[in-house]
């Protein structure tokens, strides 16, 4: 047995804030990827991912009996499938903020949910909003909080730009230019980054005043500006505030920053050679970079591995 693959996201704008209301685009990244399998003689990853799905199993048999007009499934099926050893095959780093969790969401909605939303019907607000306050309660099992994104954006395969948390839309992103020279690129911080206690940490400072001024005025005004200038194609206004979300984020969400990652990330905005924001809640991970010169942004990083994910 082996279902369809789904894939990583890339949330290029949006972490933290859309918790916030801010704008966010989130986008497939096809690097990665995961499937429902079985196998004859399954390896130990294997083995503590059929565990994980047990749990996750009994979570929806649970969501379901609580909130039957939400979503229902297969339990049975679903039930069988994991005692005879279906696990979550998956080439997708685990927290690295790359949506992990969100592909596996997808996978189990996709093949046990009854009456499931599909891609090829005309994916209305309504159905988009739908389809992510299911995945949100869904993906809740591993994160304690969820938007629902990372498994929409995975279900979907397909660009989503958040206008408000009630106001998302499939959208198209500007096409990528492969010689292109400047570039969206993860750099690798060799890190595991842990979901949970990043967002406390965040739902913490949001009790300062001050914080929350910071957010409105600042983050969630250049996140915003961010995803109106690329999908504008306005990469010259793109980089400007890319470079005052960086020295924001660098400002005030140094936990979510490694701190051998400080230094690194003070130069990109000294030097103008690429700027850092986080990919995901942070913490390690994956750390998201924007560069108008790739080449120069390798040379200045050249201790560090680059991933480019989309060339302009």
């Amino acid at each position: 047995m082996k279902g369809p693959l789904f894939y990583s996201k890339i949330l290029l704008f949006g972490e933290y804030g859309i918790i916030r209301d801010s704008k966010g685009l989130s986008i497939p990244y096809n690097f990665y990827n995961g499937a429902l399998k079985r196998d004859e003689d399954p390896s130990a990853e294997a083995i503590a991912s059929n565990a994980s799905l047990k749990r996750f199993a009994a979570y929806l048999e649970t969501l379901q009996s609580e909130q039957s007009d939400l979503v229902t499934f297969d339990i049975e099926a679903l039930k069988n499938d994991v005692e005879t050893g279906m696990y979550f095959d998956s080439s997708i780093p685990q927290g690295y903020g790359v949506g992990s969790s969100g592909a596996l969401v997808a996978a189990i909605y996709d093949k046990y949910a009854q009456d499931k939303i599909t891609v090829l019907e005309n994916l209305t607000r309504e159905k988009l909003l739908q389809l992510k306050n299911i995945f949100s309660q869904m993906e809740s099992f591993f994160h304690g909080k969820s938007s629902g994104l990372d498994p929409l954006n995975s279900y979907l395969s397909i660009p989503i730009l958040i206008n408000s948390k009630d106001n998302i839309e499939a959208t198209g992103i500007p096409n990528q230019i492969l010689d292109g020279k400047g570039a969206v690129f993860l750099l690798d911080s060799g890190i595991v980054g842990e979901t949970a206690p990043m967002v406390t940490i965040f739902m913490e400072n949001l009790k300062d005043k001050g914080f929350r001024s910071m957010l409105k005025n600042q983050f969630v005004k250049y996140t915003d500006a961010c995803v109106e200038n690329f999908l504008g194609g306005d990469m010259k206004s793109l980089f400007m505030n890319t470079k005052k979300l960086s020295k924001v984020v660098l400002n005030n969400f140094k936990p979510m920053i490694p701190e051998q990652f400080h230094a690194i990330w003070q130069k990109g905005i000294d030097t103008n050679d690429y700027y850092l924001k986080l990919c995901g809640s942070g913490g390690g991970g994956y750390i998201l970079g924007f560069t108008e010169d790739l080449e120069r942004a390798k040379a200045s990083l050249k201790d560090y591995k680059l991933e480019v994910v989309y060339q302009f």
